[in-house]
């Protein structure tokens, strides 16, 4: 599978083959960041939207696991520590204050049977039970799609690596504020941790694994 960012020779060429059963896993994509009077709005995230909504389709017609993250705080955020203290727009999270900005958005709601899990910090496995999920289905590869590039995307994909399961970036399905630190983080990642692929890559992969290539 090739990749889309990054180093292609040198000391950062390294590259990770995808296994036998991946798993989906969508960030974070609610409201928040796709309503433009939201703080955490950005146009790349909007952008990612409708790719990120493509790829949960593939995912589902392939039925492999899917996992969603979301959002959520105790009112005053003490259970977001130092993190929620840090960043401001995180309020937009607390129980009961915005229920426009904490729901999916359009397109990549959560069907029964998919896996919702509520997180406070960056990462999604932090303080969650993704890993144990995963591992209990025998998950070897994850896909990463959602929001924000430069933050819970890269968490995850830095943590994927970490837990020994094969991050795949999804480039189309993943979005920033801005094009510097989308771009940037993603061609850090392909340098160090992640495969960074096009959702035509993974459309392959998973007709592939289908047919048992």
């Amino acid at each position: 599978m090739p990749s889309q960012a990054g180093p292609t020779s040198g000391a950062f060429a390294g590259h990770l083959r995808p296994g036998a059963l991946p798993a989906l896993i969508v960030i974070d994509f609610v409201g928040a960041y796709v309503m433009p009077d939201s703080p955490l709005y950005g146009d790349g995230c909007v952008a990612a939207q409708a790719p990120a909504a493509t790829l949960l389709g593939l995912a589902r017609a392939a039925g492999i696991p899917i996992v969603h993250t979301n959002l959520w705080y105790q009112k005053g955020g003490r259970n977001g520590g130092i993190f929620f203290r840090k960043l401001p727009a995180l309020a937009c999270f607390e129980d009961g204050r915005h229920p426009e900005y904490c729901a999916f958005a359009t397109g990549l709601e959560p069907m029964p049977g998919e896996t919702v899990l509520t997180k406070q910090y960056a990462s999604a496995f932090f303080a969650t039970t993704l890993a144990s999920t995963l591992t209990a289905l025998g998950v070897d590869t994850l896909i990463i799609a959602g929001v924000s590039t430069s933050g819970c995307i890269r968490a995850t994909a830095v943590d994927s690596v970490q837990h020994g399961f094969v991050p795949l970036v999804v480039r189309e399905a993943v979005g920033d504020r801005a094009p510097g630190p989308h771009e940037a983080n993603l061609f850090d990642l392909q340098a160090k941790y992640a495969e960074v692929v096009t959702l035509a890559d993974i459309r392959s992969y998973l007709v592939t694994r289908r047919q048992g290539k």
